[in-house]
């Protein structure tokens, strides 16, 4: 029989998210089109793959025996298009934590000079938007992307244990004040100066594991978010207008220029400096060939810059990144 890749595709979204809702934003489609394109599979196939109880989705076994051998499926197609084209196929590279503006650091790496002339090997890089790490670690299952770049930490559904990655960046971390919050003036504040005020997220607070891990530490209680995301200019417009709400960023986020940005403080954190992680991660079984190349062009930029500097007793990250730097994992 004939498969429909674009029906597997479906199933394996749903069976990774164990969510109709998710697994259809994360393919751009409706959950009609969804759940149609599952049930022509399963009746394809003769078999019920997913069980749906409510708002949970659970897999059949049939649906257990499926799962591998469908991830192989989109992995071969995506061999046997490389293989028409003769070439080498492009790196296909998602990012996601929009608001840190994850590209810098990427861009950075890719557009540098000495890297170039010395990486050979070095892949083409086609960049896609991943809307947090739970959809990038799926498309990655999913053979949709090779590799991704964001903040990396573990997943309470152990999707990505057969994923690799390396840290390859630390970022110091700002506080973001407006105009009227009474430590807006400051030239430099510790964390711990920060409780009493409110830490407003620009996201839901699953999204953000950083500032869970950050607003634990220093007892900042519970963070603030938004009723709905409305992008990074409505949400810093917020911000703004608050007179004791504050958020965190990495040091080298540019802030929007005008009336998004009009007012903002960016304040060093100090004693310690919080850094922000940022890792690259890809299948740690069958990577992209251009995989050691990037990772070496991550180490070359990132020596430069000295983005792995990291002083216990001065700096602070969450407790995982500090096992990973420190060897004590």
């Amino acid at each position: 029989m004939d498969l429909d890749l674009a029906q597997v595709r479906a199933f394996l979204a749903t069976a990774e998210h164990r969510h109709f809702r998710h697994a259809a934003e994360e393919l751009s489609l409706t959950q009609q089109a969804l759940s149609k394109r599952i049930a022509r599979l399963e009746a394809a196939l003769g078999e019920r793959l997913l069980e749906r109880d409510g708002r949970t989705v659970e897999l059949t076994a049939a649906g257990e025996r499926f799962l591998e051998p469908a991830r192989a499926l989109l992995a071969a197609g995506a061999t046997a298009v490389a293989a028409v084209r003769g070439t080498v196929r492009p790196l296909r590279l998602d990012v996601w934590g929009h608001l840190f503006a994850p590209l810098r650091t990427v861009r950075q790496v890719l557009d540098d000079g000495a890297v170039q002339a010395r990486g050979q090997g070095l892949p083409v890089v086609e960049i896609g938007h991943g809307r947090d790490l739970p959809s990038v670690v799926g498309a990655l299952l999913r053979e949709e992307v090779e590799a991704g770049f964001g903040r990396y930490h573990a997943l309470a559904d152990r999707r990505a244990r057969t994923l690799a990655h390396r840290l390859v960046r630390l970022e110091p971390v700002d506080v973001i004040l407006g105009p009227g919050h009474p430590l807006a003036a400051s030239h430099a504040l510790r964390p711990t100066e920060l409780r009493g005020g409110r830490l407003l997220l620009p996201a839901a607070p699953e999204r953000l594991e950083f500032m869970q891990r950050f607003a634990e530490r220093f007892g900042l209680g519970d963070a603030l978010a938004p009723e709905a995301n409305l992008g990074a200019e409505h949400f810093l417009a917020q911000l703004r207008e608050s007179a004791d709400g504050f958020t965190v960023l990495p040091a080298d986020v540019p802030l929007p220029e005008g009336a998004a940005g009009a007012g903002l403080r960016a304040v060093p954190l100090v004693d310690p400096t919080p850094l922000y992680a940022w890792s690259l991660i890809w299948p740690s079984q069958g990577a992209h060939p251009g995989i050691a190349a990037l990772l070496g062009g991550f180490a070359e930029v990132g020596r430069r810059n000295r983005w792995l500097e990291y002083r216990p007793g001065r700096d602070w990250l969450p407790e995982a990144e500090h096992a990973e730097l420190t060897g004590q994992r």
